[in-house]
């Protein structure tokens, strides 16, 4: 289970997501086929169009990633502990969005794929209107060993938090 809202920190449909400054607290990713669907490698972000170690524009290396950013990130010293998995900043509007969790992944989708679609307004979403940051178990998890296990038994709780904090300059 996860969340898969659209953001635009811009509060503008015509600016895209592209210059959004984008950090997140990952310093390993999960490549994918053709399908999309995590190999079961786990790479370092480290010289990489991946890397947003550091608060990078989002639009700086998106051609340099096929389609677009539609990957899962390993978020550091993942625990059932809340922790600061990433941090979205808007520089025009000052509008920044930090997302914690509990849960061991975040995928980062960059709006490749948007299009034909429209909001409450019947105003049109274009590609890269919207960007996502889902929490999650890393995809593809229940065919990986070395990932970490998605499967909830009858006999177990299941407890995730997720939270998106927001702020201004």
């Amino acid at each position: 289970m996860t969340n898969h809202s659209y953001w635009n920190l811009s509060g503008n449909l015509s600016e895209t997501i592209l210059n959004h400054e984008l950090t997140l607290k990952c310093n390993k990713y999960l490549p994918v086929d053709n399908n999309l669907i995590p190999t079961g490698e786990i790479r370092d972000v480290c010289g990489t169009p991946m890397d947003f170690t550091r608060p990078k524009l989002i639009g700086k290396d998106i051609g340099n990633i096929e389609g677009g950013y539609d990957h899962c990130f390993v978020i550091n010293a993942a625990s059932k502990r809340l922790k600061s998995a990433a941090i979205v900043h808007e520089p025009k509007s000052g509008r920044t969005m930090e997302v914690l969790t509990t849960k061991p992944g975040i995928q980062f989708y960059s709006g490749n794929k948007i299009g034909d679609v429209k909001d409450a307004n019947e105003e049109l979403f274009h590609k890269h209107n919207g960007l996502c940051l889902e929490t999650e178990f890393y995809p593809n998890s229940i065919n990986e060993d070395s990932f970490p296990s998605p499967i909830l038994y009858p006999d177990k709780e299941y407890q995730q938090v997720t939270i998106h904090r927001f702020f201004i300059d």
